[in-house]
């Protein structure tokens, strides 16, 4: 594997887009009880499976933090895992303080307009500041509940310099690399079969911390494979077909999901890696990109913002309409822009101008 250009590292910017888009999937995922009385019962039951956009976004962190950390985490040691580890807490943990205390203050008020108080514990409090909540110390949800995945996603940044450090990756075959791709698939569809589910978004209180490891490192692997076949004719084609090929037959033969969606998504993600065209175009277009950049805010912001647009706007009215829908997407968009450039990224840039000095020697590991 040839390590990433070290100064500027290339941007794949359809998988940006593709952030983008899934982000939005989770925000009408959970707003679409107040969309019954406005769409057809097949659009609200596709907007019903939006939760899997989740793991989409799994399976893509693998993959980009393998492209832009790996090489560097196996030569840097020791000092370079802790840079890496102190970086991804100023990607995630800033925004996820300051959305929390948001609902810290407003809490009362949703309370008071009939959201159930036992979502608010104050006990719970404390995991959710170290964001450990999610690592099976809770029987549930609570808070702001989108932030569990950005729990596990911490999990998997502390695993992560680990399995670099477990084996030369880059130097199994492309045989191998599969073989693994696969055991890690199968690996999702028995862990959710032992405990008799069939649904990916299942007790993601007590399932969902493996639910990310798992596919984190089935990103990683696909990463692997990228930087194998990124220069190959027909790997986009192929790439396309198998995600395809995973969807009708998993479709056709009713298939649980956990059974194919995974495939889907690492096959998918694999050929916007390696495609060109139009549908790349798009979506690594500008407005899609920035759409993906921002998504990060999105994510954690919409569940606070929709609480408090029904609180304001519709009165807590189980319908929202069309005029409200609109407005809620242009509240959840100026809101994201906002946040990304007044909290997100200033934040981040003031912590990894303040990196701990580690008592080993250092290494560069830039910031994303």
């Amino acid at each position: 594997m040839q390590p990433a250009d070290r100064t500027a590292p290339a941007h794949l910017d359809a998988l940006t887009g593709i952030r983008g888009v899934a982000a939005w999937l989770v925000v009408l995922y959970h707003i679409r009880d107040a969309l019954t009385g406005i769409l057809p019962a097949a659009v609200i039951a596709v907007l019903a499976k939006g939760y899997l956009a989740v793991d989409l976004f799994f399976i893509l962190s693998g993959f980009v933090l393998w492209y832009n950390y790996a090489p560097r985490l196996r030569e840097g040691g020791v000092a370079a895992a802790g840079q890496f580890l102190w970086r991804r807490i100023a990607r995630i943990w800033p925004l996820h303080l300051f959305i929390l205390g948001l609902f810290v203050v407003f809490a009362p008020s949703f309370v008071a307009v009939g959201r159930d108080a036992s979502f608010y514990p104050l006990a719970e409090l404390p995991l959710h500041v170290l964001l450990i909540q999610n690592w099976g110390f809770t029987p549930g949800l609570t808070w702001n509940d989108p932030a569990w995945s950005i729990s596990t996603e911490m999990a998997a940044y502390l695993v992560f310099p680990l399995v670099i450090a477990a084996a030369k990756w880059e130097r199994l075959p492309t045989a191998a690399l599969l073989a693994l791709g696969l055991a890690l698939l199968s690996a999702i569809a028995l862990y959710f079969w032992a405990d008799d589910d069939t649904i990916l978004g299942a007790d993601i209180s007590r399932l969902g911390l493996v639910r990310c490891l798992l596919e984190f490192s089935l990103g990683n692997v696909l990463c692997l494979v990228w930087l194998r076949w990124r220069g190959a004719a027909h790997g986009a084609k192929i790439a396309f077909a198998v995600c395809l090929g995973a969807l009708g037959m998993g479709l056709h033969l009713g298939l649980p999901e956990t059974m194919f969606v995974p495939t889907c998504f690492a096959a998918g993600l694999l050929a916007l890696a390696l495609g060109r065209g139009a549908i790349i175009g798009a979506l690594g277009g500008r407005a899609l990109r920035y759409l993906g950049e921002v998504s990060y805010s999105t994510y954690l912001a919409h569940t606070f913002l929709f609480l408090a647009f029904k609180l304001v706007v519709s009165h807590a009215a189980p319908q929202i309409g069309w005029s409200g829908l609109a407005g809620f997407l242009v509240l959840v968009l100026a809101s994201s822009i906002a946040l990304y450039h007044g909290v997100e990224k200033p934040a981040q840039r003031w912590m990894n101008r303040h990196t701990p000095r580690w008592p080993w020697r250092e290494s560069a590991i830039p910031a994303e």
